[in-house]
């Protein structure tokens, strides 16, 4: 999977694929989640490269700010100062084909409190006359009650 993955980076200008598996972790969760990077061209001396990344037009003015800092950031992964210029691109977030992948990272699934906390709290909080309100109450003590045991 790894030559995979090489061979794909390297074939956009990534000599270090860690830019692309990582990139939250280089350029910070904010950035990450309105920005990708796309490509990385060289120039015809070799030295100082050019890291295009790809945002949508209302962040592109936010991102456009920040280049000196993504920058930074990116030589820092490389290990020397590879990235001269960060271009930034901009497009719908759907419809183009570098333009359909997301921005935001999937919503985290929230975590289902064991049945014996479920059962403790329906059975503290079957007095309560309302239906609504003992269903609330239960499923709120069920959460405080798992969270108690780790």
């Amino acid at each position: 999977m790894q030559t995979r993955i090489r061979t794909a980076s390297e074939a956009r200008g990534f000599a270090v694929t860690r830019l692309l598996t990582h990139w939250a972790e280089i350029v910070g969760e904010a950035t990450a989640a309105i920005a990708t990077p796309v490509n990385v061209s060289y120039g015809k001396g070799g030295m100082g490269a050019t890291l295009t990344v790809l945002t949508t037009g209302a962040q592109a003015p936010m991102l456009e700010m920040q280049k000196e800092q993504i920058r930074e950031k990116v030589n820092a992964c490389y290990g020397y100062r590879a990235i001269s210029r960060v271009r930034i691109t901009q497009t719908a977030p759907t419809g183009f084909h570098e333009g359909r992948a997301a921005f935001v990272p999937a919503p985290v699934q929230p975590k289902q409190p064991d049945p014996a906390a479920q059962a403790k709290a329906a059975d503290l909080s079957r007095t309560i006359q309302s239906d609504d309100l003992r269903r609330a109450l239960a499923a709120l003590g069920a959460n405080v009650i798992s969270k108690r045991k780790s």
